[in-house]
């Protein structure tokens, strides 16, 4: 019976199919963690850089307009 059992091959196909599925799932899902730390890290950087930007600019503009008056 136990011969029987291991010789019997009509469940392999599916079960690879299965852990095939499984492994390409566990690779995207690493993948897009990834992809999400780097965009936002991306993200951040581009906010602080265009804070600063805005910043000089609007002092370089209040003291255009301050030397005006």
């Amino acid at each position: 019976m136990l011969k029987g059992f291991l010789k019997e091959e009509k469940g392999q196909g599916a079960i690879e199919y299965i852990l095939l599925a499984g492994g390409i799932i566990v690779a995207a899902v690493v993948i897009f963690a990834i992809y999400s730390k780097m965009t936002g890290e991306a993200a951040n950087r581009l906010n602080e850089t265009t804070g600063a930007a805005t910043s000089t600019m609007s002092s370089k503009i209040s003291a255009e307009v301050g030397g005006m008056v």
